[in-house]
């Protein structure tokens, strides 16, 4: 009986046991990243539920190629140790006790980078620990630049791209619409650091001067890749033309210019004159690359030379010069034609523009007058018609022969030509017209029979004209002999 309760206990035990060791935990970070020169944090903690478990010593250690190392050791009674390190701040426990053995390193150093291993040392069931990978990265200097490189028929290098000092090393690609190709080199540094550096390479001609190419740079510690520019610079001797010549120099014209232009890499700056007959004429001045003639003579009437230098080579242009004796109006015609198109075109744009504001205009009235119609009629109301009162005497009727109308009507006249004679003869049927009446002094000379055939023919023509007419004082009648029954305001002669 006593050996199979022995058992049991013992079986009790062990599950009791395993249950512990179960719930023991030491809690630590499988792997960390840390950045060269800065600080990293190791974390470690011992967790139990079970408080007859004693914690005794905490210890880290570093294994490095096989070998092992102690780091940092925490007991209750000693203190804090840093054997690795003796003396030294840069390894340090974040707080001293047997719970937390979290490890901090700073700054970081590439030789820090390895295994490490966080114990504790427990009662009764010995050494419980956790493992952390700790892995160093360097973000590197990134640089990139041009190659000053001579035009020539040869590949060379024309610019470098450098990601220094990097871990991991860093990946270079080229961005480039040239037709070129890149190289790539590293040099790995004792601290663990490897410096990555890429060529472009092409066949450097004046033409991919000042074309632009991009170095692209991808590492872990970047959080997208780094595009540098590069402006490429291609040297070649400079290229000479003269300006300024217009076929047009002639005897005693003023301020006559030749420009050098010349382009290279580097730009020129040298710029020396000369004519191919000797010497420079005296009514020529140089400043720079310009050559003044003050007053054009036939000394200059020969060919000039510039020739531009830079630190590449010495390139020469010549300009022949011929003067003339009197100006060249070649042109003249073609100024006059541009001058009376530009005239052409202000006066149609002026006849265009006027004819949109009359447009304009003549459509604003319409819209005025439509506004008004839909407004409704006119609030002015005319006056009613007058209405003769009972007291106003009522216009006389007029007789047959007063109702002669204003205008005399046109009768017809018969016409007779007279073939032979010339003379042609006109009939009436009425009183004569009156511009065919006697004169004044033809009326005295005939007497009173005249004046009345005038009255009767203007009586007949004008009768309107009685209306102005009053009637006559018998004094009147008595004194005047051409009197009728009737007196007027003026002459009837005047009423034509």
């Amino acid at each position: 009986m006593g050996a199979p309760r022995s058992s049991c206990a013992f079986a009790s035990l062990l599950c009791c046991l395993l249950s512990v060791v179960l719930a023991q935990r030491v809690q630590v970070a499988n792997e960390v990243t840390g950045y060269l020169g800065k600080a990293v944090t190791l974390p470690c903690t011992f967790a139990t539920n079970y408080p007859e478990i004693k914690v005794s010593q905490v210890t880290w250690v570093k294994e490095t190629g096989g070998r092992k190392q102690n780091v940092a050791v925490y007991h209750p009674d000693h203190g804090p140790s840093y054997p690795m390190e003796r003396g030294s701040t840069r390894i340090r426990f974040r707080s001293a006790s047997l719970e937390d053995a979290t490890l901090i390193i700073s700054p970081l150093l590439m030789t820090d980078e390895g295994t490490y291993t966080c114990e504790f040392a427990t009662y009764p069931l010995g050494n419980e620990d956790g493992i952390t990978n700790l892995i160093i990265v360097a973000k590197p200097t990134n640089t990139a630049k041009a190659l000053e490189v001579k035009a020539s028929k040869v590949e060379v290098p024309v610019a470098n791209c450098t990601s220094a000092n990097g871990k991991p090393p860093a990946r270079i690609t080229w961005q480039s619409g040239l037709n070129g190709n890149s190289t790539v080199s590293q040099v790995l540094h004792a601290d663990g650091t490897v410096t990555v550096t890429s060529s472009y390479n092409m066949v450097p001609s004046k033409e991919a001067n000042g074309q632009r190419i991009t170095c692209e740079i991808a590492q872990k510690t970047l959080a997208q890749p780094e595009s540098i520019p590069v402006t490429l610079s291609i040297l070649y001797p400079p290229e000479v033309t003269i300006d300024g010549y217009d076929d047009n120099w002639y005897l005693s014209r003023n301020e006559a210019n030749l420009i050098c232009s010349a382009k290279g890499n580097p730009m020129p700056t040298e710029f020396v004159w000369s004519t191919t007959s000797g010497p420079l004429p005296k009514s020529v001045s140089v400043v720079g690359e310009r050559l003044i003639v003050r007053n054009v003579d036939a000394s200059v009437n020969t060919t000039f030379i510039c020739q531009a230098t830079n630190r590449v080579g010495q390139v020469s242009s010549e300009q022949i010069v011929f003067v003339r004796d009197k100006p060249s109006m070649d042109g003249a015609g073609t100024t006059g034609g541009i001058i009376g198109g530009l005239i052409a075109a202000i006066v149609a744009l002026a006849v265009l523009a006027t004819g949109i504001l009359i447009c304009r205009q003549q459509q604003k009235n319409r819209t005025d007058r439509e506004e008004d119609e839909l407004e409704g009629p006119p609030a002015y109301k005319p006056p009613p018609p007058c209405q003769l009162s009972e007291e106003t005497e009522p216009v006389p009727k007029l007789t047959e022969a007063e109702s002669i109308p204003l205008k005399t009507p046109y009768f017809e006249p018969s016409i007779t030509d007279d073939l032979f004679g010339g003379v042609i003869a006109t009939t009436m049927e009425e009183a004569p017209r009156y511009h065919e009446l006697p004169t004044l002094e033809e009326r005295e000379a005939a007497g009173e029979a005249g004046a009345g055939l005038e009255d009767e023919y203007l009586d007949q023509i004008n009768p309107i004209y009685d209306a102005l007419s009053f009637t006559a004082n018998e004094d009147e009648t008595a004194l005047t002999p051409m009197a009728t029954d009737k007196a007027f305001v003026m002459s009837r002669a005047m009423y034509v």
